[in-house]
């Protein structure tokens, strides 16, 4: 069977107008075909496929139940080949006009802005938008061609590259660690001065993963806070321990202003750092060459981990 037939496209094309527009008259005056050729293609349709697709009457039309499953693979199909042919079209035009990004917050200020600002050197025909914001961004919503998003997945709408993993561990500064001792244990947890990020999901519980397995300490503390780098500074003058990501404390742990706690536990399952973008839409010339700038950097490791990163 050669789906590029032109009968068969036809006829496909005749089973569409007929769902969409409820007649054969309607979807006569939509293809510009008499109805009673309309309605030869239907029956030579059905006749090839042995089936019934469509109950007629003097006065309507009924799809029946194969009609309706046929007709919704047929639209998927033409939302296929609609973009495809958008890819096609799009695949030799430039890398110019408006790319809009969506980055997380104090990760993409400190981290990831060098490398907008090296993407905008390389393509000043560009013109980047980004948003910076530790909220979860409806990226389809909000109109976004791409995003880099922190965490587990569960938008289908979305097409997901994973640039690097992401661990989340356990901090506090060595005078800290002097004063009240260090935890052997999740459990001890609960009675140190655990600062509090309010944006976390499971706040105030922390659920922490290891050899153990999983345990869950709900902390409390001296300082809590919506914003990642505050709680940071906090935690590097001894008010605490921290709970965050390895690309916010990789720096002070190297340089010794922070030491691990707990280091074969990490918070929350080990996850990922993905560029995202919206799945319904083909991917533009300017979005891919982002994508490409994305990948390349992160290829040769992601920033805080090269030797010698410093924030930016």
């Amino acid at each position: 069977m050669d789906p590029f037939d032109s009968r068969q496209a036809d006829e496909f094309a005749t089973l569409l107008a007929l769902h969409e527009h409820g007649s054969f008259a309607a979807a006569g005056r939509v293809l510009q075909r008499h109805a009673s050729v309309l309605s030869k293609r239907l029956a030579a349709l059905e006749q090839r496929l042995g089936i019934r697709l469509v109950e007629r009457t003097t006065r309507q039309l009924r799809f029946t139940d194969e009609g309706t499953r046929l007709v919704e693979r047929l639209q998927h199909a033409a939302s296929l080949i609609s973009t495809a042919e958008l890819e096609a079209c799009n695949g030799a035009a430039q890398v110019r006009g408006r790319l809009r990004v969506a980055l997380p917050g104090a990760m993409g200020r400190r981290w990831l802005s060098p490398l907008v600002a090296g993407f905008s050197l390389a393509y000043p025909e560009v013109t980047v938008d980004v948003d910076y914001a530790d909220r979860f961004v409806d990226i389809v919503g909000e109109g976004f061609d791409v995003a880099v998003r922190v965490g587990e997945l569960a938008d289908n709408r979305l097409v997901a590259r994973k640039l690097c993993e992401h661990t989340r561990i356990l901090c506090a500064a060595p005078a800290y660690l002097h004063r009240h001792g260090a935890p052997q244990r999740p459990s001890d947890l609960a009675g140190h001065n655990c600062l509090g990020f309010s944006g976390l999901r499971s706040f105030p519980d922390w659920r922490l993963n290891g050899q153990g397995g999983q345990q869950t300490v709900r902390v409390q503390g001296s300082l809590i806070s919506n914003d990642n780098e505050a709680l940071l500074v906090a935690a590097r003058s001894g008010v605490g321990i921290l709970a965050g990501g390895d690309w916010m404390m990789h720096q002070d742990l190297a340089e010794g202003r922070l030491v691990r706690v707990l280091p074969q536990w990490q918070l929350d399952s080990a996850s990922g750092i993905y560029l995202m973008r919206p799945s319904a839409r083909f991917t533009t010339a300017t979005t891919l060459a982002f994508k490409h700038w994305m990948e390349a950097a992160f290829a040769k490791g992601a920033p805080w981990q090269r030797a010698g990163a410093s924030a930016a």
